[in-house]
């Protein structure tokens, strides 16, 4: 069998797995969720043993002690990713929620109905926790999920697709409800991407790269999130207290997230007060500042900064800073290199707060707020399987609603089209 047929074999194979799940119940579907958890605590030496293939493979190949640690499975990591699967369980089944209904002038009564989305490859990188993560919320939502990992982690996430494979068909789902493509064979990737038909969705998860190749390459709709160039504009009318809490927030708490800041914008007007005390402070914390002419006239100790800079999503303990003239600046920044992420202002004026929601196009805009908290359980929304940057079909966190679709459901008694 060439990789083309392995993998149309595999998908289709995914392909009755959804028909499976659209027939299972919210408790089918948690009974499933619990047993793959009790089954990878128990066989947790199991999965030990196979990530200890991939951890040697990958000191051979030279890989970064921080892409390893990614990719290590350890007890504290097994049990959280357990912990995980049985936290989906406790969210709600969007499939078959009616929201909305309306009745026509001849009676009928229309409405709409959540749905699942079919089938949904995911591809990714590295941690292997992705494996149950991505699961868990593709089977809630009623979806077979095509997992495609990479090499780096085929031993490990081999094991935990077959663990979930095991639970699934124990409770009458059928297995190919979780099927992974287990060659490192990169053609089996772009094999996967034509697939129309029996694909549904792609998501992938992974670096800019990855994600240019698979949005390039696909046949299939694409949830993209390319990066995460976020900012933080401090208006003259801000809490400067607050402020400093929620710019230092923004950049230090995890810097190396997608909805960390990257760039501070400061209205020029309180520049000369906050910025000292604010860029002392990034500095006792180890951040590496570049400034425009104008903030380096504030503060002297700061690097130049290039234009192409604002651009950067350093994922790192590295900030850009701008003193801008007002707001439209700070705005008609943020238009120009923002990735559509996450944008923040902080200030106490109503109307100026309100312009920023409006005119600010991202997935996610805050008021006094950290763009740390893009996520989809700080939203409420539970889990996870990414942050859209789409506009298409789902904008922002995806949790369990995202991982469904909408169809049209009609009552009518006898009516006709005349």
């Amino acid at each position: 069998m060439n990789i083309k047929q392995f993998v149309i074999s595999r998908a289709m194979e995914a392909k009755e797995g959804a028909k499976s799940l659209a027939k299972a119940s919210s408790k089918q579907k948690n009974q499933v969720l619990i047993k793959m958890a009790k089954a990878i605590k128990n066989r947790a030496d199991e999965l030990i043993s196979e990530n200890k293939k991939d951890i040697e493979y990958a000191e051979k190949k030279g890989l970064s002690m921080a892409l390893i640690d990614r990719l290590t499975l350890n007890e504290k990591r097994i049990n959280e990713m357990a912990e995980g699967l049985k936290e989906v369980t406790h969210l709600p089944d969007p499939v078959g929620e009616i929201t909305r209904m309306w009745q026509r002038p001849n009676g009928m009564t229309v409405g709409r109905m959540r749905v699942p989305i079919g089938v949904i490859g995911i591809i990714y990188e590295s941690r292997p926790n992705v494996t149950a993560d991505a699961t868990s919320l593709c089977l809630k939502a009623g979806n077979a999920v095509i997992l495609r990992g990479g090499s780096e982690a085929i031993n490990s996430n081999r094991a935990i697709v077959n663990i979930m494979r095991d639970a699934a068909r124990k409770e009458g789902i059928h297995e190919g409800a979780i099927t992974f493509i287990d060659t490192p064979d990169r053609e089996a990737i772009m094999e996967m991407l034509k697939l129309e038909g029996i694909v549904d969705l792609i998501i992938p998860r992974g670096g800019e790269g990855l994600i240019r190749t698979v949005t390039q390459h696909s046949r299939i709709p694409v949830l993209k999130h390319y990066k995460g160039v976020c900012h933080v504009f401090v208006d003259r009318d801000a809490d400067l207290s607050m402020a400093e809490e929620i710019c230092f927030n923004a950049k230090v708490q995890r810097p190396g997230t997608c909805n960390a800041m990257e760039t501070m914008l400061v209205d020029e007007a309180v520049a000369g007060k906050f910025l000292p005390k604010m860029l002392g402070r990034f500095k006792d914390a180890k951040v590496a500042l570049k400034g425009c002419p104008k903030t380096r006239s504030v503060y002297q100790d700061i690097m130049k900064i290039k234009e192409e800079d604002f651009y950067n999503e350093y994922l790192d303990l590295i900030l850009n800073v701008r003193v801008v003239r007002d707001i439209d600046e700070a705005i008609e920044h943020i238009a120009k290199y923002s990735s559509a992420h996450s944008d923040a202002i902080v200030t106490m004026d109503y109307n100026k707060a309100m312009r920023f929601l409006r005119e600010v196009d991202s997935s996610a805009v805050f008021v006094n707020a950290s763009t740390r908290l893009n996520d989809g359980y700080q939203f409420g929304l539970g889990a996870e399987i990414g942050i859209s940057t789409d506009k298409i079909h789902a904008r922002g966190p995806m949790g369990l609603e995202e991982l469904t679709c909408t169809k049209f459901i009609v009552f009518g008694s006898g009516q006709l089209r005349e």
